[in-house]
């Protein structure tokens, strides 16, 4: 089920001032006992979004790390007269390579679902993400994806299929809101306040997020003077991921 209410891209969200005193007061995230990240992202991008400060503390500490891309991220500008869907794939797909390299991990892992359908083949990446949880899950390994109720039907799939495979596995669930931020408010009764966990980050894991944000270039500046072509990730929504600090629930 879709989180409500659904996202309103029109609207500037909630400020980061109304969130960062409810980040700072979660408990901390302990990276004790890790061997392994796997990271789960719905769309190239929300990987870096929710969690590239977390990659790249794990690469400071020799951890490796996995991304998985669910989709090519196809669908971001669905009413573009300039790019096909095909050319906004290619561009997203070398964005989150490029983005890779800044946090020091390989390319992702890419498993080619339509972009926006992702719960429509949600068994298919259930069993995907099993096979490489078969080849990189173990005892120490946590698997981060977005989380269930994110409000953007994406990644609500993403993350079902990825605790459906985690299920029965000794590879920990780990969640990242991506959308959380823009609709919902620390008081609101589908935020999981009690599970949620800040990890704090240091200067360099945010240089390193900055850097790799900044690939995106599809996402965060226009693609042409269309409106259609307007960024979907404008400055206001980039300040929610560039800060000290990143939130997951456990």
């Amino acid at each position: 089920m879709v989180a409500e209410p659904l996202i309103n891209l029109a609207a500037r969200g909630t400020p980061e001032r109304v969130w960062n005193p409810w980040r700072h007061s979660r408990p901390e995230l302990s990276l004790t006992g890790w061997r392994h990240l796997i990271v789960v992202a719905p769309h190239p991008d929300d990987e870096v979004l929710g969690v590239g400060g977390l990659i790249a503390l794990a690469r400071s500490n020799n951890l490796p790390v996995t991304i998985v891309s669910v989709t090519d991220g196809e669908a971001s500008h669905p009413s573009s007269r300039s790019h096909s869907p095909a050319r906004i794939a290619e561009l997203r797909v070398q964005e989150s390579r490029r983005a890779a390299r800044e946090l020091d991990v390989p390319a992702p892992i890419r498993l080619g679902i339509a972009d926006s359908k992702v719960a429509d083949y949600e068994a298919e990446v259930t069993e995907a993400l099993g096979d490489i949880l078969a080849h990189c899950g173990h005892t120490g390994a946590w698997c981060a994806t977005s989380w269930r109720r994110d409000g953007h039907p994406d990644h609500e799939a993403t993350g079902r299929a990825a605790a459906a495979a985690c299920a029965g596995t000794a590879t920990r669930l780990l969640e990242f809101p991506v959308w959380m931020w823009h609709w919902a408010t620390p008081e609101h009764p589908v935020v999981p306040s009690s599970r949620a966990r800040t990890l704090s980050l240091p200067r360099p894991a945010v240089d390193a997020k900055v850097r790799a944000i900044a690939q995106f270039h599809s996402q965060i500046l226009p693609m042409s003077a269309d409106p259609a072509d307007r960024p979907i990730l404008p400055p206001h929504v980039i300040d929610r991921f560039t800060g000290t600090t990143e939130t997951f629930f456990v």
